[in-house]
């Protein structure tokens, strides 16, 4: 039999696997794999076919995505599949009602361990072909299917120690320090705890045995503790009164949210603290600042730590011979940074702005300053009164503004700039004129054939605007693959919802 079809599948290895693969690297010194999806993962990657042969990766095949004539319902695609030759999940189920959906979801939940490759949660399909042509799809994914997860893993470790964390702009962070302990495949030894009201929320005593899990699978939290497992010599947090790096007074802000209730946050008042400096630092070179590759957080605090590099500004002064004595920089390797730090020279004004670390200047702040103001010396001199009269500028951003570039400390950096070579190119004002004129996009999701970057120039070049956050003043939300939370937002204010293919017609 002759077909002429592209089917749709998943890719996966067996726990077994896995075994033997991490067995193997350690015997050759290599760093094991943390879990099946990561080597999965990592396997479609590889350029060598015999390493990918090695490791038997399996597949199970789902959707009979092109190719006429097409089957007319799930269950009739998946056994065609079967009868073509392709391996499908034997796990199917066609149900009559949510009831039905509910107890196929229960059974899973206490299965889900019993079979060789990893399961997160079930997926509902409407049988229907015609049906699922009518519902269509929004980007990529398609309305009449559904991921029904299982609720996340959740285990048991001790809080043996909770330290701070500093941020660029101060702010000071609780982490919790755990007992090692394997969640998801990989080994959790922090978790934020967020602020002080959290810490006082969950009633945690360092010491205390507690329950953790990851958020979303990816970031370790602190769900309760368990009081009764108490010894008697578990003891109290306090947040610092001085920072724990540069040891200067810390400020209080109290902050309202009307869903997590009212808490207060703490910042270290020294602009100039060592932990600050650095962060400040990694989120200038970042890849929507200046994007200098090779230069990441142990590299920024080995060249701080030698007294090479106080601030951004001094990153553009360095030379080979500095790095060549430390440690990691072979000749090769200095080069290399060195001529990555030359290419980065030259920057636009929007991601110089963005770059400085200014409070509440993001992406879009930088640019639309840059827009309107066209010249950093314009930007330098604008002053409050100027900084509100911008778009989507209000008192508090142009606040930030003002104290910023009114300081001494800034004019010392910014000639510092100048000084080392660094040349921040002047932008065009905007322009009040283009298709999307006046019309606010939002992004979320992976595009498939232009990258967001193009996609946002594309947006400004026609006079549109696009921001970071969906709110009822958004006209459009531009949704790719995997969308976030903003595409559910989108549709609960019913905004717009375009996928790529509509975006591109809409820019013509």
């Amino acid at each position: 039999e002759s077909v002429d079809l592209v089917v749709e599948g998943e890719v996966w290895l067996s726990e077994s696997q896995l075994e033997k693969i991490n067995k193997k690297r350690i015997a050759q010194d290599i760093a094991p794999f943390a879990n099946p999806r990561n080597a999965a993962a990592g396997t479609i990657r590889q350029l060598d076919p015999t390493v990918v042969e090695e490791r038997k990766l399996d597949i199970y095949f789902y959707d009979w995505s092109l190719g006429e004539p097409f089957p007319e319902n799930q269950i009739v695609e998946l056994e065609r599949l079967r009868e073509l030759g392709f391996k499908i999940n034997p796990h199917h189920q066609l149900c009559e009602s949510i009831d039905d959906i509910q107890k196929f979801w229960q059974t899973w939940e206490k299965k889900r361990t019993k079979q060789p490759y990893w399961i997160d949660g079930i997926v509902v399909k409407v049988n229907d072909r015609i049906l699922q042509e009518k519902l269509g799809h929004v980007g990529k994914a398609p309305r009449w299917a559904i991921a029904y997860k299982f609720p996340a893993e959740e285990v048991t470790t001790v809080v043996e120690d909770i330290g701070v964390q500093v941020g660029r702009l101060g702010k000071l962070t609780p982490v919790a320090h755990l007992r090692p302990v394997q969640i998801a495949g990989t080994t959790v030894r922090r978790a934020t705890l967020h602020n002080e009201s959290r810490i006082k929320e969950l009633g945690l005593k360092i010491g205390d045995t507690v329950v953790v899990r990851k958020a979303g699978d990816i970031i370790p939290e602190v769900v309760s503790v368990l009081p009764k497992l108490r010894s008697g010599k578990e003891r109290p947090f306090k947040m610092p009164t001085a920072c724990p790096l540069c040891s200067e007074k810390i400020s209080h802000k109290k902050v309202v949210d009307k869903k997590q209730g009212n808490s207060v946050d703490y910042y270290c008042t020294n602009s100039g603290c060592v932990a600050r400096q650095s962060q400040t630092i990694g989120h200038a070179v970042s890849k929507a600042a200046f994007n200098i590759e090779g230069l990441g957080p142990k590299i920024v605090e080995q060249l701080m730590e030698s007294d090479l590099i106080k601030d951004t500004a001094d990153i553009f002064g360095l030379k080979i011979d500095d790095l060549k004595p430390l440690e990691r920089f072979a000749d090769t390797s200095a080069d290399n940074l060195i001529n990555s730090i030359e290419a980065s020279k030259k920057i636009s004004l929007a991601k110089f702005l963005y770059s400085l670390g200014i409070a509440n200047v993001g992406e879009e702040t930088g640019l639309a300053l840059a827009q309107h103001f066209g010249t950093l010396e314009k930007v330098k001199t604008a002053g409050q009164e100027y900084f509100e009269a911008v778009p989507d500028i209000g008192p508090a951003v142009a606040e930030s503004l003002t104290k910023y570039f009114t300081s001494p400390k800034t004019s010392n950096l910014l000639e510092k700039f100048k000084t080392n070579g660094v040349e921040v190119v002047s932008s065009e004002v905007t322009k009040n004129t283009g298709s999307l004129l006046g019309k606010t996009f939002v992004l979320t999701g992976e595009l498939k054939n232009i990258t967001r970057d193009q996609a946002k120039q594309k947006i400004r070049q026609l006079g549109g605007k696009v921001s970071g956050s969906v709110s009822k003043k958004t006209d459009y939300v531009l949704v790719g693959e995997n969308p976030g939370s903003k595409f559910d937002k989108a549709k609960g204010l019913e905004i717009d919802i375009i996928d790529e293919k509509e975006f591109v017609t809409l820019i013509k």
